[in-house]
């Protein structure tokens, strides 16, 4: 399984931007997808996740500008963010947690990460 991400770029203050990640591969099933970001010098952090029922999970600093959706059937998930700022400049990173078959165990899988950078 592969994490394939797509949608990072360079924006100005105030802009949007729309992340979406795909899980290519056989595989059958897939728990919490998620959103990480990593700026220069900093810790990875979540940025937002969400459960098979869609049940959502924010970071404060990006509460009620970030949302984040899945589509089950396409294995994707995708983070469209509104309200940038150059606080939110990083490396996001995709992360879904993966069933390959139903012999396994849950599975662990990162994307390889895409920048968005915000700046005037």
């Amino acid at each position: 399984v592969q994490l394939v991400e797509s949608g990072g770029g360079s924006v100005q203050p105030g802009g949007s931007l729309r992340l979406s990640c795909v899980a290519s591969g056989r595989l059958f099933d897939i728990d919490v997808m998620g959103w990480y970001r990593q700026a220069p010098g900093k810790q990875r952090e979540l940025v937002a996740s969400i459960t098979t029922n869609s049940g959502t999970n924010y970071a404060d600093s990006v509460k009620g500008r970030f949302t984040i959706s899945r589509d089950n059937a396409k294995n994707t998930v995708s983070l469209q963010m509104n309200s940038l700022n150059p606080e939110d400049t990083a490396v996001y990173y995709c992360r879904q947690v993966v069933m390959l078959t139903p012999a396994t165990t849950w599975r662990t899988y990162w994307g390889q990460g895409t920048q968005v950078t915000v700046s005037s």
